[in-house]
C-alpha cells in the first residue's frame, strides 16, 4: 500500500541490498533482495496505487484519490480485480464533477471487470441506468435495470432500481 515514489524507493533499497550482498558473497541474501525488488516492481504494475486511492475514496477525499489513481500509468496492466475498482472510482469522481460522459465511460469499463460482489456490480449498472435516464434513453435504462435486478441483493438497491424504472416508464408514456 505504497504510492509510486515509495515503491521506487523500496525497489532501489532492495536492489542496492542485492548488489552489496553479491559483493560480500552472500548469494542467498542477494537472491532474496533481488526477488523482493522484483516482487515490488510486479506489484507496481499489477496493483498500482489503487488500494491507497480506495482508502482516500472511502474517506470522501476525492482529490487525493484521483491523485493516487493518476499514478497508474497504464490501467490495462492492472490485475482484473484492481481494474474494476480503478474504473469504479474514476467514474464516481467524474460523477461528482458532473462530467457525465466520462462517468459513463468509466462505469461501462467497470461493468466488465469483477468488483466486490453481485451487489457492487448492480450499483454500477444502477449508475449506468441513471446516466441513460439523464439522456432519456428508455431502452438502455430498462436494459440496465433488468440486469441490475438480477444482481441486486440489498433492499436499497432494489428500491433504487424500481424508482429508476418508474421514471423510465414516465418518459416512455
Amino acid at each position: 500500500m505504497y504510492n509510486k515514489a515509495g515503491r521506487y524507493i523500496l525497489i532501489a533499497i532492495f536492489a542496492v541490498s542485492a548488489l552489496v550482498s553479491l559483493y560480500i558473497q552472500q548469494y542467498q541474501l542477494a537472491s532474496i533482495s533481488g526477488m523482493l525488488a522484483a516482487f515490488i516492481l510486479w506489484s507496481h504494475f499489477k496493483h498500482g496505487s489503487v488500494l491507497l486511492a480506495s482508502k482516500h475514496f472511502k474517506n470522501s477525499d476525492y482529490e487525493r484519490a484521483e491523485k493516487m489513481l493518476d499514478e497508474v500509468e497504464n490501467p490495462d496492466h492492472l490485475s482484473k480485480s484492481r481494474r474494476g475498482f480503478y474504473e469504479f472510482m474514476r467514474a464516481n469522481i467524474a460523477l461528482k464533477r458532473e462530467d457525465y460522459e466520462k462517468a459513463e465511460f468509466h462505469f461501462q469499463l467497470a461493468s466488465r471487470f469483477p468488483l466486490g460482489g453481485k451487489n457492487d456490480k448492480a450499483y454500477v449498472l444502477i449508475h449506468l441506468a441513471n446516466l441513460a435516464l439523464r439522456k432519456r434513453d428508455v431502452e438502455r435504462v430498462l436494459a440496465y435495470t433488468g440486469k441490475a435486478k438480477e444482481l441486486a441483493t440489498s433492499s436499497r438497491a432494489i428500491e433504487i432500481i424500481s424508482n429508476i424504472e418508474k421514471e423510465a416508464n414516465k418518459l416512455a408514456n
